[in-house]
C-alpha cells in the first residue's frame, strides 16, 4: 500500500471503502465487514487504516494458568503489537462476548499501543476512560464499562472474529464509527481508482439533489446518468 492510497483511505469513511471494493470487484456481494452496532471512542476521528495485529483476551474469570505463563504471554503480546508492518491496527477479540466485562482499552493500554506506532484498536470487547484516551488513537469497541475484571491475554497472532468479521494477522483493516472491513489484497492495486470513480459517480445524483428546484424529472435524468456510470 503506497502513501497516496493510505492518505486517501484515511480521508474516506468505511461505507465508502465498502462500496469502492464492490466497484473494484465489478459486482455486489463483498461481505468481509462487521455486523451490528459498534461504539467509537471518538466518532469524529478519521478512519483507522492498517495491517491487523491480532490477539484474543478474556476477563470474566481469573486465568487458570500459572502466573509466570500469563506474564510471559503478556510480554509476548506487547512484543507482537510493537512489531510488524506499519501502519498497524490492534484487532483484539474478547472471548467473553456477549458477557464481556473487562475494559482492556483504557488510558494506559491505549497510550502504550499508540506509542508502538499503531493507528487504533478494533475490538468486540470493552473500553473505558473516555475523555482520557490519547488523541489520534481511535478505539472501535463493543461496549463501555468501568472495570478491567481479570483481563488477560489468551492467544496472540491467531485468527479472530470481531462483530462477525473474521480477521487474520496481517489483514488490511479499515474502520471508523460505522464499523470495520477487511480490504481484499487483490483489490489494493486498483482501490484508489475505484474510490475516485465511486465519488465521481455519486456526484451525478448528489449534485442535482442538492440544487434548488430538484424534482422527479431532474431525479430521473440524474438517476439515468448514475446508472449508466455504474455499469
Amino acid at each position: 500500500m503506497d502513501d497516496t492510497l493510505l492518505s486517501l483511505l484515511r480521508q474516506v469513511d468505511t461505507p465508502t471503502v465498502c462500496n469502492a471494493i464492490e466497484v473494484a470487484q465489478g459486482k455486489r456481494g463483498f461481505d468481509a465487514f462487521t455486523r451490528g452496532t459498534v461504539l467509537a471512542s471518538d466518532p469524529g476521528a478519521p478512519a483507522m487504516v492498517g495491517y491487523a495485529r491480532t490477539a484474543r483476551i478474556a476477563a470474566v474469570h481469573p486465568p487458570e494458568e500459572p502466573a509466570d505463563v500469563i506474564k510471559a504471554r503478556r510480554m509476548d503480546y506487547y512484543r507482537h503489537m510493537a512489531s510488524g508492518p506499519r501502519p498497524g491496527v490492534a484487532v483484539v477479540e474478547d472471548m467473553d462476548v456477549p458477557n464481556a466485562i473487562g475494559a482492556y482499552w483504557g488510558e494506559i493500554n491505549t497510550t502504550i499501543h499508540k506509542g508502538f506506532g499503531l493507528s487504533g484498536a478494533l475490538t468486540n470487547g470493552v473500553m473505558r476512560d473516555l475523555g482520557d484516551l490519547p488523541e489520534a488513537f481511535p478505539v472501535v469497541a463493543g461496549s463501555i464499562g468501568p472495570s478491567h475484571g481479570f483481563v488477560h491475554v489468551r492467544e496472540i497472532a491467531t485468527p479472530v472474529t470481531v462483530f462477525g468479521m473474521a480477521v487474520s494477522d496481517g489483514d488490511l483493516i479499515h474502520a471508523d464509527r460505522h464499523g470495520a472491513l477487511v480490504i481484499p489484497s487483490e483489490v489494493v492495486p486498483v482501490l484508489e481508482a475505484a474510490i475516485h470513480k465511486l465519488l465521481e459517480t455519486e456526484k451525478l445524483v448528489l449534485d442535482p439533489a442538492r440544487r434548488e428546484g430538484f424534482d422527479f424529472d431532474a431525479f430521473e435524468t440524474a438517476w439515468a446518468a448514475f446508472e449508466k456510470a455504474r455499469t
